[in-house]
């Protein structure tokens, strides 16, 4: 799994440069213990597939839908408690005002794009149009252009596959979508309106009530590692805290914090967003994510 240098376990590290993470990239933030090899692709997603297909990493970030999946179809990661992204995303719903003005409601029997049915932001922005605006996600025809990271999972029965090299954005500038689900790929085009009305004061205000900003990532490594070598783990974690107290400017007010119980509201809101969008085939618990090493962390 691992390759030495100079006595040293290097780890295959599937990990993208951003703010938080940047003094762990460039070198400031190292290790006398383990060496990481920065051998994902950019941007880190490209690599999921190959993480949980085949192993391909020893350690990294992984979206937190795709670790649920991972871990109900009992692939051999564990999870850190620490988020490596996470935003609101209220605003990642869109559509073109020009066809005239919808409600979160007018989505249901129409045609909703979106790249992955189980990709991150698309959980987190259905389950607000469906908990907060009591749209039935079931009646919508989900339009995607991919599968998901896991093999062994199937998208949900309204989901309908686009032509290989359709354009989600364009579709839905075109007419074509009623809305799509999107997150930096959201057209800067002013016709384009958010479904939730007033997305960013609704973000706030769902913050205000539940106290959870949702995440995007979470570092995990291979269970054989955290079996193995356990201090490895808790030096990764340790250079993660490091890294993220480096960082430019400080960590975003509006973040998902460190530690297991810190996050412990926001993966159970995963969890059960998941189960209900058809995403894991049964409920996990928040504990079954980490194991003794990982859940002492913090």
């Amino acid at each position: 799994m691992t390759t030495l240098v100079n006595d040293m376990p290097v780890l295959r590290t599937n990990l993208s440069e951003y703010p938080l993470t940047k003094a762990l990239r460039d070198g400031r933030v190292a290790s006398d213990i383990v060496k990481l090899d920065f051998c994902g692709p950019t941007p880190a997603h490209n690599g999921f597939k190959a993480m949980v297909r085949e192993n391909a990493f020893d350690a990294g970030e992984l979206a937190i839908v795709t670790f649920l999946q991972a871990k109900a179809y009992g692939k051999p990661y564990v999870l850190l408690p620490t988020p490596i992204s996470g935003r609101f995303q209220h605003h990642c719903a869109g559509f073109n005002s020009d066809f005239g003005h919808i409600n979160p409601k007018d989505i249901e029997g129409k045609q909703v794009g979106v790249r992955t049915y189980t990709q991150t932001t698309a959980l987190w922005i259905r389950g607000i149009l469906r908990h907060e605006y009591g749209v039935d996600l079931d009646k919508v025809n989900w339009m995607t252009l991919g599968d998901g990271h896991l093999a062994e999972y199937m998208d949900p029965p309204n989901c309908t596959r686009l032509p290989k090299g359709s354009s989600i954005p364009q579709m839905m500038l075109d007419g074509e979508l009623t809305a799509a689900l999107l997150g930096e790929d959201m057209p800067k085009d002013p016709r384009v309106r958010t479904l939730v009305p007033d997305a960013q004061n609704a973000a706030k205000d769902w913050f205000a009530r539940e106290n959870v900003v949702p995440i995007n990532h979470m570092f995990v490594v291979h269970q054989d590692l955290s079996r193995q070598r356990p201090d490895i783990v808790r030096e990764l974690y340790r250079m993660i805290v490091d890294s993220r107290a480096l960082t430019e400017g400080g960590v975003p007010t509006i973040f998902p914090p460190i530690g297991l119980e810190a996050n412990r509201k926001g993966l159970q809101l995963a969890i059960d967003w998941a189960f209900d969008q058809k995403i894991i085939p049964h409920r996990l618990s928040v504990d079954e994510l980490f194991d003794d090493v990982t859940g002492s962390l913090g």
